[in-house]
């Protein structure tokens, strides 16, 4: 019954009306810029947060928008509902807005899991957004995004037999809060010889941590999420149980090890991967150099190679140092980093939703 409500006002618009739940968040500020350059195949754009930002304006595809209270009224003809809010947000809201005729596409974790909610990278698995008995579509988490449209062109060859993956996530991935951090702890160790002695770091920085174990300045940390039995993290579980639910691989070996770095934006990870036979290093290069969402980026000896720092603001994935395991000749290893914020959050939303415009039109 709902998608008849949602054919039905799509012929009447002649556009679908787009809603984005969390326009004034730190993933909505970056969806209304992907929205500005992407494709024009929208018609209303309404734009929803909390109480304490109605009323604010905001510029999307050149036009001053205000933003509306998070309501049942808001969804109101709305066709796709993206939303970029907590998960006990999203829990709450996103049934109403499919209950009011809307298709949900969710980035927060609450619905990834569920199996009858469809986890979906365009590139890799567009299919299962026709797949969504609930009416929800879940983005995958930012750390798993930077890697799997990668990974997935690479298993759509060769066949994924297990997976290990380090992650050096950006501190944005905790949010306004993780940025702010690192930025204070800057501000305090500069110009400073601070880091050459156990501690001074720490004392240096006190308690302003933010939403970190340990200080973030001149330091790795070796842990993102919560904690979970047997010593895993949930960030390291969750990159492993949205990478078999994506590549539909659900008894798929998969080790993972979470760990922040100091670095604003862009998540990076070290990929060792096993494949069902022997592979080359030109048959992957082959596939990665051609892969939608990709970009190869790998000639170390000429200093070429992804970083953080060069692929930061950008959409692809980009994968350097693409190297055959040197004990197992069906094993690649590979650096991958992405914009956590674009492709591992904003854009792959929007990319969800365009696939389910082009469904409704």
């Amino acid at each position: 019954m709902a998608d008849l409500r949602q054919d039905a006002r799509t012929v009447r618009s002649g556009r679908p009306t787009l809603a984005v739940v969390g326009a004034t968040g730190a993933v909505g500020t970056v969806m209304l810029r992907i929205l500005s350059q992407r494709a024009d195949i929208w018609g209303e754009i309404r734009l929803i947060a909390s109480p304490r930002s109605v009323g604010r304006k905001l510029t999307v595809r050149g036009e001053e928008t205000e933003v509306l209270a998070l309501t049942e009224e808001a969804f109101d003809g709305v066709d796709v509902a993206m939303f970029d809010v907590p998960d006990e947000v999203a829990e709450r809201w996103a049934p109403v807005a499919v209950a009011k005729g809307a298709v949900v596409v969710d980035n927060s974790g609450v619905f990834r899991m569920d199996p009858d909610v469809p986890l979906v990278v365009p590139e890799v698995n567009p299919h299962a957004v026709r797949m969504r008995p609930r009416g929800i579509i879940a983005n995958p988490s930012c750390t798993t995004l930077s890697m799997i449209v990668a990974l997935g062109a690479l298993h759509a060859e060769f066949g994924l037999r297990a997976l290990v993956a380090s992650s050096y996530q950006a501190v944005s991935g905790a949010g306004r809060t993780g940025v702010e951090t690192l930025r204070r702890q800057l501000s305090l160790v500069a110009g400073t010889e601070l880091g050459t002695h156990p501690g001074d770091v720490r004392r240096a920085v006190g308690d302003h941590t933010g939403p970190f174990p340990e200080p973030v300045a001149l330091n790795v940390v070796p842990w993102a999420g919560t904690a979970q039995e047997d010593g895993w993290s949930s960030e390291e579980l969750k990159v492993r149980d949205e990478s078999r639910k994506i590549l539909g691989l659900p008894n798929l070996p998969v080790a993972v090890t979470c760990v922040r770095v100091p670095v604003i934006t862009t998540h990076s990870l070290t990929v060792h991967a096993r494949f069902e036979g022997e592979v080359t290093v030109d048959k992957a290069r082959e596939i990665l150099a051609t892969a939608p969402g990709v970009v190869l980026f790998d000639n170390p000896a000429a200093g070429e190679f992804p970083t953080p720092a060069d692929v930061v603001g950008t959409d692809p994935t980009w994968v350097g140092r693409v190297r055959r395991a040197l004990d197992d000749p069906t094993a690649l290893e590979l650096f991958v980093c992405g914009d956590n914020l674009r492709k591992g959050s904003a854009l792959n939303t929007a990319q969800i939703a365009e696939v389910v415009a082009a469904e409704l039109s």
